[in-house]
């Protein structure tokens, strides 16, 4: 249902769907991760070495926590005419703004979890405009961040280093959220009641690709035995990605009370292996990625005037095709999505003069079994040194406090 939110979260997954509700509105939310995903040992399939992985290990993924301010504002008077136009803006912190700038890329010799969307900062400004009887359109900006680092320092044979210049720079990469979504019963007939178009929407958007990238050069003078110019080292890597997204979907209106959807979303996760390509750190991999087709259900059923219940399903194959990496040893599995969730209205809050809006809600992720081999070019090790069985569960929590104006 995430492309038929009226809610402000609208402006990442369909800007145009912020003109089906004509109130501002200002949220606070929270959402909490937890992740328990194992990898299990299946022993050295090349003979003699000692393995990495002890049956049972868990791997090493940090929960996620990151909090959400959300704005949506009513934008209309601005403009001559009757178009509505509606302006909105997202921002988030991991970890109650402890980790704003985290950033990890490594290889591992135990193997890693491929990272998709981790974003310590994120921000999302744009709006939606009716343009039509029943056509909207929207679109938004997603910022990230590239951060750029740069450290000239002279050092004795010990690592004391003396006439440090460090400078670290970060600039916004802006990336497009297109929109538009289709009335089908507004756009056929004057009327209310229009047959079977009544309550039908359709909904296309386009989502840019994001990542977290950073940039290191690093030049080092050892007098009498490094000297100037120095050795440079530089380095460029990400931490995260999220490929071009391109999304459709079907909403129907079964009556007042109830409606559902469906959708699906190409991810093109092709790309990857170009940005892989060029990255220092993870260039070795020689990853292969495949565009992958995403479905997606979902069901809305407002109970009364003080509750909503919702819920859905979506199966998320992995990009990833490589089943060795060699020396950065992603892991990466097919997941199984349920969402269920609620909402309750309060209609006459104490102190608000307007209504105020609670959700609740649990994401499952179940990470389908998947078989892996561990490679390192370091010499002397037999190749492959390990071979792995990966699995594991997602348990996501999140909670928001929204109220209308």
């Amino acid at each position: 249902m995430s492309l038929f939110n009226t809610q402000a979260s609208a402006l990442y997954y369909n800007p145009a769907y912020l003109t089906q509700d004509p109130r501002g509105e200002l949220t606070l939310g929270l959402l909490h991760a937890e992740h328990d995903l194992s990898v299990v040992g299946n022993g050295n399939p090349s003979g003699g070495g000692a393995a990495v992985i002890r049956d049972g290990d868990k791997a090493n993924v940090a929960d996620a926590q990151q909090q959400i301010i959300a704005l949506k504002t009513d934008l209309s008077d601005m403009l001559k005419g009757d178009y509505p136009l509606y302006f909105g803006i997202i921002a988030g912190v991991e970890k109650f703004g402890e980790e704003m700038m985290a950033f990890n890329s490594g290889v591992a010799l135990e193997g890693q979890f491929m990272r998709y969307g981790r974003q310590p900062l994120f921000l999302n400004l744009g709006g939606g405009l009716e343009v039509a009887n029943g056509i909207t359109t929207g679109a938004s900006a997603h910022v990230s961040l590239s951060s750029e680092a740069t450290l000239i320092a002279s050092s004795d044979l010990s690592g004391t280093t003396q006439y440090e210049e460090l400078t670290v720079t970060a600039k916004p990469v802006i990336r497009p959220v297109l929109s538009m979504n289709l009335e089908w019963g507004k756009i056929f007939c004057s009327k209310e009641d229009c047959g079977i178009w009544t309550g039908l929407e359709t909904a296309f958007v386009f989502r840019g690709h994001t990542e977290a990238r950073t940039a290191v050069e690093s030049n080092l003078t050892i007098p009498g035995t490094v000297v100037d110019p120095g050795i440079t080292v530089l380095i460029g890597t990400i931490d995260s990605y999220q490929p071009d997204i391109l999304s459709a979907g079907i909403l129907y209106h079964f009556s007042d009370n109830f409606r559902a959807a469906i959708s699906v979303e190409q991810q093109n996760w092709q790309d990857l292996e170009e940005v892989l390509g060029s990255d220092t750190v993870k260039n070795q991999a020689n990853a292969t990625f495949k565009d992958v087709l995403v479905p997606r259900i979902g069901a809305e059923w407002t109970v009364n005037e003080h509750m909503i219940l919702f819920g859905g399903v979506a199966y998320q194959e992995s990009p990833l095709e490589s089943l060795q990496t060699p020396d950065v040893n992603y892991f990466d599995n097919d997941r199984l999505i349920v969402g269920v969730g609620s909402s309750l209205i309060i209609k006459n809050p104490p102190i608000l003069a307007y209504p105020m809006r609670l959700d609740f809600g649990y994401q499952y992720q179940q990470l389908q079994e998947r078989d892996f081999e561990l490679i390192t070019t370091r010499p002397g090790v037999s190749n492959p040194y390990e071979s792995v069985n990966t699995d594991g569960d997602v348990h996501v929590f999140s909670g928001s406090l929204t109220v209308k104006f």
